[in-house]
């Protein structure tokens, strides 16, 4: 499939013209294309810089074809455990590379890989001779994040893009740390996509085992690092290669979860602008998060199918599956990788996700992050011919097919 986008990223006007000339207006988020968060967004950016504006811009929709790939490539930074001596596998169209240990022949073991409860992916996506570095995530700490992104030879300066699926600190606590590090050496105006506004709320966890502070993104080191921050609660591209889900609708029998709430408001310099939500919500406060802004990301393997990466699940795995389906308008998913948010479930509830899955028929289901053991054991049993286990510093490449 041939993308009709433009590979040149235009900075005038909220609409872009595809290969055939043919103009598409930014403005339906529930129809059956691609969106781009290029153009329009980084003029945005430009005039809220002038205006001293510090709001993301927002990323519009955009008719065309979705970016076919003929490689990607997952690699898991970090997740919650390691297993150093797990063999790597090659399966149709999949190869799959542990990390092992951290030693190399001229020298005995020192530093290795730092597992701990959060989610860090890097994807590297290539269509002919372009190839594209995003990293989606960034894990519980920059300790983890900075060390395991050296040890795996994943270069900064070379990324194109940065997701962050949703504003939980297991998933943004690497960020800050990341950005300090490597002051200087990322690409000027590298974009940061996020779902929206609610993203950059103050946060508080409420579920067990311990309630308390969860954190909230320091919006001023994100100006400082000249990050280009996007706001794509419709879908839009990232990095050319990639797209987001926008905002996940909850369609399926899957229920949301609510383990934090959410404050509105600024303090010390970070926090949600209120005026972004209803009169309702700004009477509140302080709500249970609803994860509106939740995304997942996708690439469109060449004769294979869909790539999504889930992140997390608040919304559902299997919502998340369907969006990256229904802004595509590709049916068939290759893969499904990411947290699927199901260790907090009752059996039931498990074994109708699995009901789920297996009638989506996904090639590859590979569970990290908070999916839970339970639900790790019953697809186990259920499709072991679809299930991957991988850690953290495992590669996932997945190869399309010859045209």
């Amino acid at each position: 499939m041939e993308t009709e986008l433009s590979q040149s990223t235009l900075l005038a006007s909220p609409v872009r013209r595809a290969a055939s000339g043919r103009t598409f207006a930014c403005d339906d988020p529930n129809r059956r294309d691609v969106v781009c968060g290029g153009g329009a967004a980084v003029f945005s950016l430009i005039l809220a810089g002038l205006l001293g504006e510090s709001k993301p811009a927002v990323a519009q929709s955009l008719t065309g074809s979705v970016p076919e790939l003929d490689r990607v490539a997952v690699r898991i930074v970090t997740d919650s455990y390691q297993f150093a001596v797990a063999p790597s596998r090659n399966f149709d169209g999949l190869d799959i590379e542990n990390f092992g240990w951290g030693i190399s022949p001229d020298r005995p073991p020192g530093r290795t890989l730092v597992s701990e409860f959060g989610l860090a992916m890097h994807v590297e996506a290539r269509r002919g001779n372009e190839t594209r570095q995003i990293l989606v995530d960034f894990g519980f700490t920059p300790e983890a994040l900075n060390n395991n992104l050296a040890m795996l030879g994943i270069e900064p300066s070379a990324l194109d893009a940065l997701v962050l699926s949703h504003g939980h600190y297991d998933h943004f606590g690497g960020l800050v740390g990341f950005l300090r590090q490597n002051e200087g050496h990322l690409k000027p105006r590298l974009p940061f996509h996020v779902g929206g506004e609610d993203c950059f709320c103050a946060r508080e966890w409420t579920a067990p085992p311990v309630k308390g502070d969860f954190g909230v993104i320091d919006r001023e080191a994100l100006e400082k690092a000249d990050l280009a921050v996007t706001s794509t609660p419709q879908p839009s591209l990232i990095g050319e290669h990639g797209f987001t889900s926008g905002r996940i609708r909850q369609e399926s029998f899957e229920k949301l979860l609510s383990p934090s709430a959410m404050r509105l408001g600024f303090t010390h310099g970070s926090g949600c602008y209120a005026d972004r939500f209803t009169e309702a919500e700004r009477a509140q406060g302080v709500m249970p998060d609803q994860f509106q802004h939740e995304i997942a990301t996708a690439f469109n393997l060449k004769g294979r199918g869909l790539i999504v990466l889930t992140s997390c699940s608040h919304r559902g795995v299997v919502n998340a599956m369907r969006q990256a389906q229904a802004v595509s308008g590709i049916d068939k998913v290759h893969a499904v990788i990411g947290g699927f948010h199901l260790a907090p479930y009752p059996p039931d509830y498990l074994r109708e996700t699995v009901v789920a899955l297996k009638e989506a028929n996904p090639t590859y289901v590979v569970p990290l992050h908070c999916s839970g053991e339970a639900f790790y054991e019953l697809a186990k049993a259920e499709m072991p011919e679809k299930l991957v286990r991988a850690y953290t510093g495992t590669r996932l490449v997945f190869s399309g097919t010859a045209s």
